[in-house]
């Protein structure tokens, strides 16, 4: 199954690693675009719309270049993200330059070399991850009954014996 992603990047000066980030996704990618950045022409609107492709979307990839830091949209996009629990993904997409992460990223956001094969890995670890994420309502450490009805022991995570 495809994976859906909206693409977020800095419009005034990465439109090329957009366009290259949808020619990619082409052939046997394991991925889709369902969505990238788009110019801020009415601010409502644009809210509007990008929150509602980056809802459709299942995982965020932010492709960081030189001046991504400085992108307003890219901090707003990944902020909507972030409000959605949506996996986020930066790339390192300019290799002969010191690429930036966006305003909003945390310090424990890594950033990734672009590769079809790192991405690739990356997509398919979040997907796993998101798929084993607790039901609301329901503790995880549920524990069917043994054969004569008695229920198993919780587990104690280490250093909490008390």
């Amino acid at each position: 199954m495809t994976i859906r992603v909206f693409v977020a990047f800095d419009m005034d000066h990465d439109q090329d690693l957009c366009n290259k980030m949808i020619a990619s996704a082409g052939g046997t990618a394991i991925f889709e675009v369902s969505g990238t950045s788009e110019p801020r022409v009415d601010p409502e609107t644009w809210a509007r719309t990008t929150q509602a492709h980056i809802a459709e979307s299942e995982q965020i990839v932010v492709v960081c270049g030189a001046h991504t830091e400085g992108s307003v949209s890219v901090a707003a996009e990944l902020r909507m993200a972030r409000l959605e629990n949506k996996p986020v993904i930066l790339l390192w997409s300019r290799r002969e330059i010191m690429c930036q992460k966006p305003v909003g990223a945390l310090p424990v956001d890594s950033m990734y070399s672009w590769t079809s094969d790192i991405l690739e890995s990356q997509l398919a670890t979040n997907r796993r991850n998101a798929l084993r994420m607790p039901v609301p309502g329901r503790s995880n450490h549920q524990h069917a009954p043994a054969p004569d009805g008695r229920r198993p022991l919780p587990r104690i995570a280490p250093g909490n014996l008390t």
